[in-house]
């Protein structure tokens, strides 16, 4: 038994010590060379991606806003008559400024665009389709899968609003 691990042992010093330690180095170099220009960007690609990087001071106002509107979503499911005032404040803007200067979305049907004008909907905290981030959106009564997103300009105006009261 001893005399078997040791041949083993020696078998084995002998086939590793040649091999090397880069994966890289088994692959013949056409292969190689393939693998170096796929993962190589041009100057356009890569200020590209750079672009989508966030620096710390976008991720603080970022982390800020998420807090916030976490907050507000809270004090809403805690306190019915915020979210009545909110509803109110929304409608009033509806009426003032016009249906397509509060809501992001411009494609609505009759029966929303109804329900919305006669003030049959609700605010809540909703991520948006494109972006997933996180905003205040209206949502028509009996229709939970369409939630409308509120303009960046009047969701920011409301989320001050509530910042200030609380």
């Amino acid at each position: 038994m001893g005399r078997y691990f040791c041949l083993l042992a020696a078998y084995e010093i002998r086939h590793t010590a040649f091999m090397s330690d880069s994966w890289l180095d088994n692959i013949p170099s056409s292969e190689r060379q393939r693998l170096k220009e796929r993962f190589h960007l041009s100057e356009a690609q890569y200020e590209k991606l750079r672009e989508k990087v966030k620096g710390p001071e976008d991720l603080k106002e970022e982390m800020k806003r998420n807090e916030l509107l976490a907050e507000l979503k809270f004090a809403m499911d805690a306190e019915p008559v915020l979210s009545q005032a909110l509803r109110k404040q929304v409608q009033e803007d509806v009426r003032v400024h016009g249906l397509p200067a509060v809501l992001s979305s411009l494609h609505l049907s009759n029966g929303v665009r109804g329900a919305i004008e006669k003030g049959k909907f609700t605010i809540a905290v909703h991520p948006d389709a494109k972006t997933h981030v996180d905003q205040l959106a209206v949502v028509p009564e009996g229709k939970v899968a369409e939630a409308l997103p509120i303009t960046q300009k009047f969701s920011e105006q409301y989320l001050g609003q509530f910042k200030k009261a609380a």
